[in-house]
């Protein structure tokens, strides 16, 4: 894919000041697009990464939101259009884990999850979708997990958001096509990033054992993913679920 494939796109990603988000909003404005970059919390490394597009010679936006929050979703939105112009794409990517067995698991582990990883989709996807209806065009990438697809002990409440992002994916997809929008997901499987480092040693070697690549990925492998979907060469690509996870859920 050419370099400069998003040239004069405008993209926001979720929850981009580490992980997953980190490495797509770099390989985004690597490829031409301006960056906003979301963060909710990590407000250091999230001007880190918008520092290190500038310096590539991309273009990058900091903007501070809860996204599981909708006036916050929307603002964030409206930041993007107003110091660009314009939305593109939207990367719904973030999301957060409290994992523990469902005899353990309390009703805030269960909403927080819910929340930060499933109801942020519909935030920002119900707000970006003004923008993208009225321009007939955009590009909806959801970062959903193996988790979603397969289930994992102790992971209930994430296995549930994700499926639920998938669930949307499809349904979003369906509703927005006759305007030249389309909405993807990826799932990635274990990927090397902080929420990894909270698994116990044994237990990530066990996991490991399901992936028939026989390693993790990197965030990077999920970044160049998402730049295709984001791109017009998946412009017949819609309401999928491209799964990046070493062939673990094989369907």
């Amino acid at each position: 894919m050419s370099e400069s494939m998003l040239e004069n796109r405008v993209a926001v990603v979720t929850g981009a000041s580490r992980g997953i988000g980190r490495a797509i909003a770099i390989e985004l404005a690597q490829r031409g697009a301006a960056v906003v970059v979301n963060y909710h919390n990590s407000a250091q490394a999230a001007d880190e990464v918008a520092a290190q597009i500038k310096t590539a010679g991309g273009q990058a936006a900091v903007f501070q939101a809860d996204v599981s929050d909708l006036k916050q979703a929307q603002g964030l939105i409206k930041f993007a259009v107003d110091t660009f112009g314009k939305l593109d794409i939207l990367v719904n990517n973030a999301g957060i884990t409290r994992d523990t067995l469902i005899m353990m698991m309390s009703e805030e582990d269960w909403d927080a999850v819910l929340a930060t990883n499933l109801k942020s989709t519909f935030n920002c996807s119900k707000a970006a979708v003004r923008h993208m209806m009225r321009k007939r065009y955009g590009r909806i990438i959801n970062i959903a997990s193996v988790a979603g697809q397969i289930g994992n002990p102790g992971q209930t409440n994430y296995s549930a958001s994700k499926a639920g992002q998938i669930g949307f994916t499809k349904a979003l997809a369906r509703e927005v096509a006759t305007r030249n929008i389309t909405v993807n997901a990826i799932a990635p499987g274990f990927v090397d990033t902080e929420i990894l480092d909270a698994m116990a040693p044994e237990i990530l070697e066990a996991a490991l054992k399901l992936v028939p690549l026989g390693r993790m990925g990197q965030p990077e492998e999920i970044a160049h993913a998402a730049a295709f979907l984001a791109s017009d060469q998946a412009a017949y690509i819609t309401g999928q679920v491209l799964g990046v996870d070493g062939g673990m859920a094989m369907m």
